[in-house]
């Protein structure tokens, strides 16, 4: 399986790589120097997907959220520690959140847990290995190989490759502003899969057009400031090596 990525924090003054299959996945390869920042990396199938470089410490003052606009189609998150709703951007990012919708509507994300929560930073999510959210290879997982899904905007049927993972998609220059769904992915190339972080603060480092290597584009974002608190409420949890001491459950996400 290609890698995938789950956010796995670093040493502030190191830049992780990408880990074994075995290991936790982490975000993007980061290899750009931010200021009092950890870069860390996320993990996702057989890879580890590159992610958010982790800053360090959290905000001294908690972002301002600015709710989606955007009329498409609303994904409702029941998670263990509340619902959260957000829009997917099915008009600006057609494949990605056609993607996302695929396996949100075939219940690929009931049941499963977030492997990765960091405040200050963000909440990952998708690695179907969270099943038992005790799993070492938590973090290291995607979609079914070679499985199809509909481009939702061009009626194309897309059939994700042999690591069930999409091509990358940077087109729309969304930003990962509080409250956006952005891909996690190895750092490699096309590595995307089902694995996704929600930002909690402005990581505009992560922007696939920004200078650095990370490129993570955002595809959804929030519908409200309730929908937000519970993003960070999750982000806040007590942790251990970065993965929630008690399990956070995805209940089901139901799309509408």
């Amino acid at each position: 399986m290609a890698k995938r990525q789950e956010l796995g924090s670093a040493p502030p003054d190191s830049f992780p790589q990408a880990t074994p299959r075995h290991r936790h996945a982490t975000v993007a390869l980061v290899s750009l120097t931010f200021v009092a920042a950890g870069i860390v990396l996320f993990r996702h199938a057989n890879a580890a997907p590159t992610m958010l470089g982790a800053p360090a410490g959290a905000p001294a003052v908690e972002p301002t959220f600015t709710p989606a606009i955007q009329a498409n189609p609303h994904a409702t998150f029941h998670t263990s520690m509340g619902t959260f709703v957000a829009e997917i951007f099915v008009d600006s990012m057609p494949l990605t959140a056609s993607n996302f919708l695929d396996l949100a509507r075939t219940g690929f994300y009931d049941g499963l847990h977030f492997h990765r929560v960091i405040p200050g930073f963000m909440d990952q999510f998708g690695c179907p290995f969270t099943r038992d959210p005790l799993s070492p290879r938590a973090g290291t997982g995607g979609p079914p190989p070679g499985s199809t899904f509909v481009n939702l905007a061009t009626g194309e049927s897309i059939r994700r490759s042999a690591d069930g993972t999409i091509p990358d998609e940077h087109t729309a220059r969304i930003s990962n502003a509080p409250g956006t769904l952005s891909m996690a992915n190895t750092g490699q190339k096309d590595s995307g899969g089902s694995q996704f972080f929600m930002n909690t603060v402005h990581n505009d480092f992560l922007d696939w057009f920004s200078p650095g290597e990370s490129k993570h584009p955002v595809f959804g974002k929030v519908v409200d400031q309730a929908s937000f608190d519970v993003m960070v409420a999750i982000s806040k949890t007590p942790t251990r090596d970065d993965c929630p001491v008690t399990p956070v459950t995805m209940k089901s996400v139901t799309v509408a």
